[in-house]
């Protein structure tokens, strides 16, 4: 096996072939503030088949340590405020953080206002902004795919 790959490297130096582009991709790190999990229903279909955004290089890991995006859905309230910045502390440079939903962007938000701290604008830095009540799945496929080339 290893004479068969020392002369498959030969022959692409020989024959000046270029080198594969490397794949771009991004893990992505869900984390619901408090919605209502109507963002979770479209956030799962998006995961089906027929979006398959697997294919394009993004995916859902289970640790911050290990993502690039924080995804975050519903309004912050006062007890997830913490375990946002802690997952937002975990994640490792560069990090970015997407908002999904209406309730993430500080839009039409339900419940007392004691047990709300806001928009995740008002905790952390949001790079993506992914509108609606809840966004479609094509409009968060689209989002999304749109990080991978920024």
């Amino acid at each position: 096996m290893l004479t068969l790959l020392r002369d498959l490297r030969r022959l692409r130096r020989d024959l000046d072939l270029p080198r594969a582009r490397r794949a771009r991709s991004l893990a992505l790190r869900h984390v619901d503030a408090g919605s209502c999990n109507g963002c979770e229903h479209e956030l799962t279909l998006v995961s089906s088949p027929y979006y398959d955004l697997q294919r394009f290089g993004l995916g859902v890991v289970a640790s911050p340590r290990h993502a690039d995006v924080l995804l975050v859905t519903g309004p912050v309230t006062t007890r997830m405020r913490e375990p946002l910045l802690v997952a937002y502390g975990a994640m490792p440079e560069p990090r970015r953080v997407a908002a999904l939903g209406d309730c993430a962007l500080g839009c039409n938000l339900l419940g007392s206002a004691q047990e709300l701290v806001g928009a995740v604008e008002q905790i952390l830095p949001v790079d993506l902004r992914i509108p609606g009540c809840p966004p479609t799945p094509d409009a968060i496929a689209h989002a999304l795919l749109g990080l991978i080339d920024a």
